[in-house]
């Protein structure tokens, strides 16, 4: 069976590369606008992993992750951050809110498919 990613990502050309190189690895993507959206749209149909940026309108990435973990369905779920932010002190806001890994854009679609299969397969 196909995994699903939801990637949630203000930049509709982020969202669009991001899109295409999963969608390119052989995954389905859904595509949500920000973190609002984002939550909506996990909550309307399970996904394998999101794939978050943080810096965002209506709620930020750290605050989807929380809202996530905070329900039964995403306990477990694989989350990455793909973001501009790089400090240890935001890398450790992720780890804390429980994000499962961290990556900086601009990022490299290979890595990133090989970061997913990682944590997804």
């Amino acid at each position: 069976m196909t995994k699903t990613i939801l990637a949630v990502d203000d930049s509709a050309s982020i969202r669009q590369m991001v899109s295409f190189t999963l969608k390119s690895a052989g995954y389905d993507v859904l595509e949500a606008v920000d973190g609002v959206d984002g939550l909506d749209k996990a909550k309307a149909q399970r996904v394998n992993l999101v794939l978050t940026d943080q810096n965002m309108p209506r709620m930020d990435g750290l605050t989807l992750i929380r809202s996530l973990r905070a329900t039964a369905q995403y306990a477990t779920t694989p989350i990455l951050m793909l973001t501009t932010e790089s400090s240890d002190a935001m890398k450790a806001q992720g780890r804390a809110a429980g994000a499962t890994g961290w990556l900086v854009k601009p990022f490299d679609p290979q890595k990133l498919i090989e970061v997913v299969r990682k944590v997804i397969g």
